[in-house]
């Protein structure tokens, strides 16, 4: 009984982007919520700009601020990946590798009894089993996304772009989640073989997989059990799924005055009718993809809500524009807001008929906890695999793209919004949404496998002071 009733200290280290701090603060707050502590580690301006938690959880969540190393390169104020173009985030992940002696530090300091880290930070498992902290990697990418990276062992055999555009031969069932050409070529340097003296993205999943005590990852059995179980064969460790994580927003005053013209814009608009756009704070189209994107929502006769975001911190010089007379010429139907939004409001509106996406994770588990079918357009890292998990159990509508460099047409653009939201044809993709809200905005079931999650954190500590 007494260790039923052991209260936690759980520390947190996500990487620094929002689409990953997010998920680890709804994991934060869901933990806190049973009576244990969190420590939130980041950086300062980070941790400011999270959003604001329920006061009846702030003695239980405690915000580490460690400073970001200044490294040449990155811009100063620069603390997230939606600070910086693509091209600079290397340097980001350089400053936030040098965090590792004032995360130790941390760590010897306080000791607590579990370590929750990201895919980035290769060099803690080891500091963690040097201390005597048991560690979880904490993935907010899906178990298909980690199987298509595979483990250490077949880390490289994979050479050439089209190498990753088939399923790899790990997996043993039928599968098309595989990228598409396009977005092989975005993500080769960087993300795949490394850029110069830069450990490439793959090399940190693959490492952080191989030294953590156990995977915890952002998701649940009902929705891809097959892929949890390759991911436990192939790690040879428990992968424990937490649940999607279903966003909860506590609402600010400012907030309330954003919403209240927009709720009566969406007021205005028929059921189901309205086209949602946004690509969140991370993928950001190039100017040629925002011309056919606009022109092919105009076409589609659709309303519309964008939330755009026109360039990527102070450092982004390829300011993205929308068509000339654009705005002009929709605004009887559609609204682009340049600034802030509340996604999880604007989703929950019965106006909405369909959400036009990127594929990140958290919307698309916003979307899908209110019922919105999807409209998938790409731009980068993992969701790709995301999009082709959708696509491949129906739930989310790619828009066609040219393999070889992913470009797309206004037709496209407009045909996909039409027949996801409106068309008979589409009807599949509306029903499959709403069959889904029970998987992905079930309170009940979110709760239960944080229980079970905690309840393994528990036992292995148990089991640790008997050994």
């Amino acid at each position: 009984m007494a260790n039923d009733e052991k209260k936690l200290h759980i520390a947190m280290f996500p990487w620094l982007a929002f689409g990953h701090m997010i998920p680890y603060l709804e994991l934060a707050k869901l933990i806190a919520s049973k009576g244990h502590l969190i420590s939130f580690i980041s950086t300062p301006r980070n941790i400011d700009r999270l959003p604001k938690i329920p006061p009846t959880l702030a003695s239980l969540i405690n915000f580490v601020k460690l400073p970001l190393p200044h490294v040449q390169n990155l811009p100063d104020n620069a603390e997230a990946t939606s600070d910086v173009p693509l091209n600079l985030v290397p340097f980001l992940k350089r400053s936030y590798d040098a965090l590792q002696d004032s995360v130790t530090r941390f760590l010897e300091d306080s000791h607590p009894d579990w370590l929750l880290h990201d895919f980035c930070p290769y060099w803690l498992p080891p500091i963690a089993r040097k201390l005597g902290i048991p560690s979880a990697f904490f993935s907010i990418v899906s178990a298909a996304a980690l199987c298509f990276l595979g483990t250490k062992a077949y880390f490289g055999e994979r050479k050439s772009p089209e190498d990753f555009t088939v399923p790899p031969r790990w997996v043993p069932f039928p599968t098309t989640v595989a990228f598409r050409l396009f977005e092989v070529f975005k993500i080769f340097g960087q993300g795949i073989t490394g850029v110069e003296d830069d450990v490439s993205d793959v090399y940190r999943f693959v490492d952080v997989l191989q030294g953590c005590d156990i995977v915890a990852v952002r998701g649940c059995v009902e929705f891809e059990p097959e892929w949890l179980r390759l991911l436990e064969d192939l790690n040879g460790k428990p992968v424990l799924p937490v649940g999607q994580l279903p966003t909860t927003a506590f609402d600010s005053e400012d907030d309330t005055d954003t919403w209240r013209w927009m709720k009566a814009w969406l007021d205005l608009q028929s059921k189901g009718s309205v086209v949602y756009v946004a690509f969140g704070s991370e993928a950001l189209p190039s100017q040629t993809e925002l011309t056919e994107i606009a022109l092919g929502l105009e076409q589609s006769k659709l309303p519309f809500f964008w939330v755009l975001r026109t360039r990527k911190g102070p450092a982004d010089t390829e300011l993205i524009e929308l068509p000339e007379g654009f705005e002009e010429r929709t605004k009887e139907r559609g609204v682009v807001c340049t600034s802030w939004a509340p996604q999880l409001k604007i989703l929950a509106h019965e106006s909405v008929g369909g959400f036009l996406t990127h594929s990140g994770w958290s919307s698309v588990v916003e979307s899908l906890q209110f019922e919105r079918p999807l409209i998938l357009l790409t731009f980068y890292a993992d969701q790709g695999i995301n999009a082709k998990v959708l696509d491949e159990k129906k739930i989310g509508y790619l828009i066609p793209r040219k393999e070889q460099d992913g470009s797309f047409t206004r037709d496209s653009v407009a045909e996909s919004l039409r027949l996801v939201t409106v068309e008979e044809e589409g009807k599949a993709y509306r029903d499959k949404a709403k069959e889904m809200k029970g998987l992905f905005g079930d309170r009940d079931s979110q709760d239960r496998y944080v229980n079970s999650f905690l309840g393994y954190l528990k036992t292995h500590l148990q089991s640790q002071k008997v050994e």
